[in-house]
């Protein structure tokens, strides 16, 4: 007869009872996790079409084709049926021999910053629950890797959704000092940044993970401001401080910031080069962003006061899960654009159940095949998003004077 598992003691009171509750939840999520991505629990990017492919490279599928035949360039893995397909470590070797081979388009094929070209920091930011901004950084951050840049993702968020996107689970994965609090913190147990950047499945992106470790900072920094810890190590500076460190390794740095207005995201705004508001066009989240920008504002004219700066090459709104046939959201939009005019970026991300049920296992779109979540739905959620990253994209090559 099976033995039966043991039961966990009652709790006696409320904190135990929320204690008992985390850790049977944080169980399940990791048991979940390992029956989702085995052997080894971790997870893996799939292989892309060459219809795919030469749809984010920017050749014809017939191109790729004849570059198979004749034995040029990566190697596809060929299916039964006759069908090419490649890894996106192979996507990137194929921008690497066009590169070569057609030089006046290298740009084109490979567009990583050049010398003189200074690293694009993009820090999303809202502190309003449900306006999508990890959802943004995700996806941000997949479509630039996918087009062939080196791409530095930064979780400032302690509730770690991105980590856990890229399948970190933070209580787990996810040790002391082992988050961006490593680095900025400001005691002698503090490290260089590169010793806790981690790689990621999805090639091309290097994650700086998140956990309930990043709240430390928000504690300790009244003290060290009360202790008269001034100079470059003054809080404000130490993000871009730690991200200069490496700015020689990347192109581009998402930071997916905290839903609040804290010392982390004065850091995060003070490291960027750009600002990227996340909105959801409902009134609420409209009141509430109105309250976000004022008190941005007055933080960062504390900020600046005190040496910092505020230097952002753009900033820009992103309308996320927008219902476009949804009268009054459709009329929250106009009335954006209307006060805004084009720092309301022109493509929307619409409200998707695609988007929805990819991410039920942890997923973007940009991992799961068409089929898998229907081909139509799939289609129009992927066109929304492509829209919105592709016209990011274009104003950080903007900013790089291309």
């Amino acid at each position: 007869m099976k033995a039966a598992r043991p039961q966990p003691a009652p709790p006696t009171n409320a904190t135990q009872r929320i204690t008992q509750h985390a850790e049977l939840l944080s169980a399940q999520l990791r048991s979940m996790r390992d029956a989702m991505f085995p052997p080894t629990a971790q997870k893996s990017l799939r292989s892309f079409s060459s219809g795919e492919v030469a749809r984010i490279v920017g050749v014809s599928d017939g191109y790729l084709r004849q570059l198979s035949l004749d034995g040029l360039g990566p190697v596809p893995t060929l299916s039964s049926g006759g069908r090419r397909s490649y890894t996106l470590g192979q996507m990137n070797e194929l921008r690497t021999f066009l590169s070569q081979h057609r030089p006046k388009e290298a740009l084109a094929f490979v567009p990583r910053r050049r010398a003189g070209e200074k690293l694009q920091v993009l820090a999303v930011a809202n502190f309003k629950g449900g306006s999508a901004k990890t959802t943004t950084s995700l996806y941000l951050a997949q479509y630039l890797a996918l087009q062939g840049y080196r791409v530095l993702a930064i979780d400032l968020d302690p509730q770690a959704s991105l980590s856990a996107m890229f399948g970190y689970q933070p209580e787990f994965d996810i040790g002391a000092n082992e988050t961006l609090y490593g680095a900025i913190r400001y005691d002698d147990e503090r490290r260089p940044l590169r010793e806790v950047i981690r790689p990621t499945y999805f090639e091309g992106i290097h994650l700086v993970p998140g956990n309930l470790e990043l709240m430390e900072f928000e504690h300790e920094t009244p003290r060290a401001m009360m202790r008269g810890d001034r100079g470059r190590d003054i809080f404000f500076r130490r993000v871009s401080g730690v991200i200069a460190e490496v700015e020689a390794d990347y192109d581009i740095v998402v930071i997916d910031c905290p839903p609040q207005l804290g010392f982390l995201t004065v850091g995060a705004l003070n490291a960027a080069t750009a600002l990227l508001v996340t909105i959801h066009p409902q009134m609420v989240d409209v009141a509430s962003m109105s309250q976000f920008l004022l008190m941005t504002a007055d933080l960062m004219s504390v900020v600046e006061d005190a040496g910092g700066k505020l230097d952002l090459d753009f900033v820009r709104y992103v309308v996320t899960r927008h219902d476009p046939n949804d009268v009054p959201e459709a009329q929250i939009v106009a009335l954006l654009r209307g006060l805004f005019r084009e720092d309301v970026l022109a493509a929307t991300a619409w409200k998707s159940t695609a988007i929805a049920n990819a991410g039920l296992t942890k997923q973007s779109l940009y991992e799961l095949d068409r089929g898998a979540v229907g081909r139509a739905a799939y289609d129009r959620a992927l066109e929304s998003v492509n829209a919105v990253n592709a016209e990011v994209e274009s104003l950080v090559q903007g900013a790089w004077g291309r």
